[in-house]
């Protein structure tokens, strides 16, 4: 159902350009102006200077981000700072890390993939699934970028199911002992490493294993639109090509549904306008939740919050249940939804979700505008969000619980598309740590 591709991957020179930690960066979607700027200064060599270049006020339709990340991108393949690798090659990388918000004392995780080009494939194939809407604006600065450098900095993540871990398997037992092509701690403390792998008759087979296999898009799903976009400008250009093309297959991360090392976070709302106080809120939500409150002063403060974040998670186990905290109210509360109110077991899998119920149930009563919906504010943290909320950034905190990967994969597979900000896959892949550059 899904065609894996081994490729020559682009790579960092280590003896040019030095730390590979120093010219790496996260995703460019949850890069801020400032972290932006902080890594055009980090290195003359960052992989932020191709994936997300500083505008300058005189730029035009000449002399822009686009062709300065392209003329960028020439020079350092003809300079030697990124060279290409001769093989067809498998990526295998592993990211250990903690939670956000987990103990320094807690045991830490493992995510497990491997990088490859993935086959491009309609959404409607049945191959590929998403399970987010996109936005338009995204979509252009992407295709405006892949078109001037004809190449995919940052990968795709998507999962698979292989509830043997048989493709895993063959990546450990190959590269066990053998040593690595990266191994570093990134920003945020993981470890970081990557393996390449090359012998024929493992590479193929994982390719056969991987055929049977849809793939479901955790994170990236404006480039993966935008990689068919792109796909379908070059094909009108081309003069009837035959065989598979360059542009025809994405960069992607592959990651197993049923690994222990994949982490979903709940993406929180923090309102910024104007809320009814609590009292009208009861009498708002009433019909349909039942509250509990977590009263506390400023020496009890910090119990107070653990207990009402244990208390949102252990009893949204068994029900959807979500949590609230308001400006310049000194509580907490938990508002479980009612066994009426709750979805059918018929209800599409979008429905049944806890982030689809928040919106209809809550935030559609609370802020009724468009305007106001707009000025919401998101995180993955809990304790951002509560003290947003208590600094005055936000009017009220909208806690949830994360979604389950098995409630993903039900939407996607129904063909639904899940609400805007309703999930956080974590740990974020890096960009730059193997790029897949085009032959034109």
């Amino acid at each position: 159902m899904s065609q894996i591709l081994p490729f020559h991957g682009t790579l960092y020179d280590t003896m040019t350009v030095g730390d590979i930690q120093h010219v790496v960066a996260p995703p460019y979607d949850i890069i801020d102006a400032a972290g932006q700027q902080a890594l055009h200064d980090r290195n003359p060599h960052n992989i932020i200077r191709l994936e997300l270049g500083l505008d300058r006020p005189n730029d035009t339709p000449s002399d822009n981000r686009y062709t300065r990340a392209a003329a960028t991108l020439r020079d350092w393949l003809k300079t030697g700072v990124l060279t290409r690798d001769r093989q067809p090659t498998l990526y295998y990388h592993t990211i250990e890390y903690r939670s956000p918000g987990s103990n320094p004392d807690a045991p830490t995780k493992l995510l497990r993939g491997f990088l490859a080009m993935a086959k491009l494939e309609a959404l409607n194939s049945g191959h590929i699934y998403p399970h987010e809407n996109t936005r338009a604006t995204a979509k252009t600065d992407r295709l405006n970028l892949i078109r001037a450098c004809g190449a995919n900095f940052s990968p795709i993540w998507s999962l698979y199911s292989d509830p043997q871990g048989a493709v895993m398997g063959l990546l450990e037992a190959e590269t066990k002992g053998k040593p690595t092509r990266y191994d570093f701690q990134d920003d945020a403390g993981f470890r970081e490493r990557l393996w390449a792998v090359t012998e024929p008759a493992v590479l193929r087979a994982i390719v056969e294993t991987m055929r049977s296999k849809p793939l479901f898009i955790a994170d990236g799903h404006h480039r993966y639109e935008t990689a068919l976009n792109y796909q379908a400008i070059r094909r009108q250009q081309a003069d009837a090509p035959t065989g598979l093309q360059p542009y025809d297959a994405v960069l992607m991360l592959l990651a197993p549904l049923e690994d222990p090392g994949l982490t979903v976070l709940p993406t929180h709302r923090v309102t910024t306008t104007p809320l009814p106080p609590y009292e009208q809120i009861k009498i708002l939500l009433g019909e349909a939740f039942d509250f509990q409150d977590f009263p506390y002063m400023a020496a009890t403060e910090a119990t107070a919050r653990t207990q009402f974040i244990t208390a949102l998670r252990t009893h949204g186990r068994t029900a959807p249940v979500f949590g609230m905290a308001l400006n310049r109210d000194p509580r907490y509360i938990t508002l479980t939804l009612k066994p009426a109110h709750r979805p059918s077991a018929q209800a599409s899998p979008r429905t049944k979700l806890d982030v689809s119920l928040l919106q209809q149930l809550i935030i559609a009563k609370l802020c009724p505008t468009q305007q106001e919906q707009e000025a919401i504010l998101y995180t993955k943290d809990d304790h951002e969000a509560l003290d947003w909320t208590a600094t005055g950034t936000g009017t009220g905190a909208l806690l949830l619980n994360a979604t389950k990967v098995g409630e993903i994969q039900a939407v996607a597979t129904a063909g639904e598309r899940m609400p805007h900000k309703s999930t956080y896959f974590f740990p974020k892949p890096l960009t730059g740590l193997v790029i897949n550059v085009m032959e034109r």
